[in-house]
């Protein structure tokens, strides 16, 4: 089953959240948002954020094996995937975190587990800082806590305009950003279908759903600056994963792990920048014995100590 439910973001932005799978067995009769009758024993919620250019149909895999235990919900951010992508923006990261609040209360997500990719790992552990009542945990996948200044923005704006668009077939698409893009080492065929999920048909040709202008001015907002200090004031538990051969070297993220109050650290062999997609069955394996540790931990909170 995939659901798609409305919320409304900062500033009356209208987002598209997204169910891939039904709900657990037990909570069958929960209502729509996710509780049952008596607003009690409800599925665990889990919030799962993408990175920048992604939608929430990256996280379909995942979302399927998390179903089995908890409501876990897609959001696709402002300017991406099928949420709307206002002209003046704002794309701040106030505005993206705002968004994220948002959607857990509208949802009655929380307080919930936050699953981020890149961008989207950015978000979550900024929304824990800010409302740790909302947040239990986080997954930080693949997202660096140091600046990137501004010669990275400039690669990123030197590589939009390399795009040869319009791409005349979805196989072009495959092609072009798993084989002939610059950017590629090698071959890589599910980078080509990563991206194919972002095209949309049009009238002269398949182009991105997002303003690749939109995309730089989000990116503008985050790449100057560190974000240490936000991710010392995350209390939850957190966990910091990254690809053996992603965009998060393992000394980085281990000083995140230690500046975390509760971090944790996990790698996946043989996977890049997009670990969930490159590599689900690894990535799983890295993070369900977390999640399993959260329920343990909860479990432990609510059973009586024994005399």
């Amino acid at each position: 089953m995939v659901r798609r439910i409305d919320v409304t973001g900062s500033d009356g932005v209208r987002l598209a959240a997204w169910e891939f799978a039904d709900p657990p067995k037990e909570r069958a009769g929960s209502d729509s948002a996710g509780a049952d009758s008596a607003g009690a024993d409800r599925a665990p919620g889990v919030l799962l954020l993408h990175g920048l250019m992604g939608r929430a149909s990256h996280w379909a895999p995942t979302a399927r094996w998390l179903s089995e235990r908890y409501r876990a919900v897609g959001l696709d951010q402002r300017g991406h995937g099928r949420s709307a992508k206002p002209a003046d923006g704002p794309y701040t990261r106030d505005a993206y975190v705002a968004d994220a609040e948002a959607a857990i209360e509208q949802l009655d997500l929380g307080p919930v587990t936050v699953v981020g990719h890149a961008m989207g790992a950015l978000t979550g552990w900024q929304l824990a800082a800010k409302r740790p009542d909302l947040v239990r945990a986080v997954v930080i996948c693949d997202m660096r806590a140091s600046a990137l200044g501004a010669a990275s923005q400039r690669e990123w704006s030197d590589w939009f305009a390399s795009w040869p668009l319009p791409f005349a077939t979805l196989a072009d698409v495959r092609k072009w950003f798993g084989e002939d893009d610059p950017w590629v080492e090698r071959p890589n065929p599910l980078r080509g279908a990563f991206y194919a999920e972002v095209m949309a048909e049009t009238e002269d040709g398949w182009r991105p759903v997002f303003s690749r202008s939109q995309m730089l001015r989000s990116r503008a907002t985050w790449v100057y600056d560190a974000h240490w200090e936000e991710l010392a004031q995350v209390r939850c538990p957190a966990l910091v994963l990254r690809g053996l051969d992603g965009e998060l070297g393992r000394a980085e993220a281990q000083e995140m792990v230690r500046v975390l109050p509760r971090g944790q650290y996990a790698e996946v062999a043989d996977a890049g920048h997009l670990v969930h997609y490159d590599r689900p069955e690894g990535w799983r394996a890295a993070v369900e014995p977390f999640l399993e540790q959260l329920t343990e931990d909860t479990r432990g909170d609510r059973e009586p100590v024994a005399p």
